[in-house]
């Protein structure tokens, strides 16, 4: 299931510079697990689905890319931002 409007307007008020911030790799990343985390319970309930599977291991590699761009810019911005998301730091 997609994000709806109105969780993507909230993800991107918590983690933008401003409301129209839509672009900034904060919020994209923030965007990206929110999208892993509805993925991640589907395919709990659907071992199977090879399709979502192929589709989940892309964003997961998308999410890593930005994640290594933030840390080469901002160290302490990185910290804060996958201690704020909940995610490992694997990078």
């Amino acid at each position: 299931m997609p994000l709806t409007k109105e969780q993507k307007a909230a993800i991107v008020a918590e983690y933008g510079k401003n409301e129209h911030d839509t672009g900034s790799a904060e919020v994209q990343v923030a965007l990206l697990t929110q999208r892993i985390k509805e993925l991640t319970e589907h395919m709990k309930r659907n071992p199977k689905d090879h399709h979502t599977r192929r589709g989940l291991l892309m964003l997961v590699g998308q999410r890593r890319r930005f994640l290594v761009y933030i840390k080469n810019r901002n160290v302490e911005e990185y910290r804060a931002l996958i201690g704020k998301l909940g995610i490992r730091d694997n990078i």
